[in-house]
């Protein structure tokens, strides 16, 4: 007990002191002028690992600290106030069944994930194909390391980065007579239901489109670019994080992070080029897409395909090789929105 103790005081510390040089060193200018610091991302992510009240104490301290730094004596209690609230209460919501779930986190992982992209290519107008590929790198690189430190936390032996939840993947199978039904099969559904609703039927949809088409156009009509883009790349950042949890639950009980996704990343923006961004032309693309991607793991269940003969590396690679001969016989045609991956500057007409 005392040992335990005295481990989160250690670390509370440590995260007290990330705080306060999070605050003051990593300040991100905003386009309303003034900014936002790393200071924040800290006081949650110390509500996250080290619970609400440690977190919360961790958070107060560190943040009331920078301010004591700085000068600003006069403020200290008020920061220290609020971040400590901000970071209690965070962590009580982390801490609630609902966001325990694994679909949520792995919602808010995405969201986290996406929202470096944002800064840098909204904030800091970054080339968005650059900052995309470094995110890609990093995030297989950063789930290697997570979670080689949990499987050496639990036994100092284990230093693979490798994880199985067959116990959890059961909670999103439902047996129907012969058929496994995954739960995700009806989650998919309803959100192209509701994204198609989304762009097509509500206000927010059409300037969200609109940012994306003509983002000057939009602007002067009093809309916010900065705004909808943010909340953009945000959702898709969303989609994005549930998307992971399924690839990697769908098929296998067991995965090995340092294999990345094999690339299939790339295989749903070949889905979108060839969907012509519109929502029921992706669908009809991704069924196409993973109809493939299906009978590279089920082909030996059919006796005419096994029959052939053909090695299985040929059917592992039939999504890429479908992607690639639809995009040369479709790119021509495709018409993506005319702002796409132009970084919007207010006086640029």
């Amino acid at each position: 007990m005392k040992d335990n103790t005295i481990k989160k005081l250690v670390f509370a510390a440590l995260f007290a002191a990330l705080s306060c040089a999070a605050t003051m060193v990593i300040r991100i200018p905003t386009p309303i002028g003034g900014y936002i610091h790393a200071g924040d991302a800290v006081v949650l992510l110390s509500a996250f690992l080290l619970g609400p009240w440690w977190g919360a104490a961790a958070a107060g301290l560190g943040s009331g600290l920078a301010d004591l730094i700085a000068g600003y004596g006069l403020y200290v209690p008020g920061t220290a106030a609020i971040k400590f609230i901000v970071a209690l209460l965070a962590g009580l919501l982390l801490n609630c069944k609902f966001i325990k779930s694994v679909p949520v986190r792995a919602i808010i992982a995405g969201v986290v994930y996406s929202s470096l992209l944002a800064v840098a290519c909204i904030n800091f107008k970054a080339d968005q194909t650059i900052i995309g590929t470094a995110l890609n790198l990093l995030g297989v690189a950063a789930a290697t390391v997570i979670v080689k430190a949990i499987n050496t936390a639990e036994n100092p032996d284990n230093v693979s980065s490798e994880i199985q939840y067959i116990a959890q993947k059961k909670a999103f199978l439902v047996n129907i007579g012969s058929f496994e039904f995954n739960w995700f099969m009806l989650l998919a559904l309803i959100a192209l239901l509701l994204v198609a609703f989304m762009l097509y039927r509500t206000r927010f949809g059409l300037r969200l489109m609109a940012c994306g088409e003509h983002p000057q156009a939009a602007a002067s009509v009093g809309i916010d670019v900065y705004k909808m883009r943010w909340a953009g790349v945000l959702l898709s950042g969303a989609l994005g994080g549930l998307g992971g949890l399924v690839y990697i639950t769908a098929g296998v009980s067991q995965w090995k992070f340092e294999v990345g996704v094999a690339g299939f990343g790339f295989l749903a923006l070949a889905v979108m080029i060839f969907g012509q961004w519109k929502p029921k032309h992706i669908a009809w693309a991704a069924l196409l897409f993973g109809m493939f991607r299906a009978l590279s793991n089920v082909y030996s269940g059919f006796d005419f395909l096994a029959a052939l003969n053909i090695p299985s590396s040929v059917y592992n690679m039939m999504p890429y090789i479908i992607s690639l001969l639809v995009l040369a016989l479709t790119s021509k045609n495709s018409r993506a929105p005319k702002a796409e991956g132009i970084p919007y500057e207010k006086g640029m007409r």
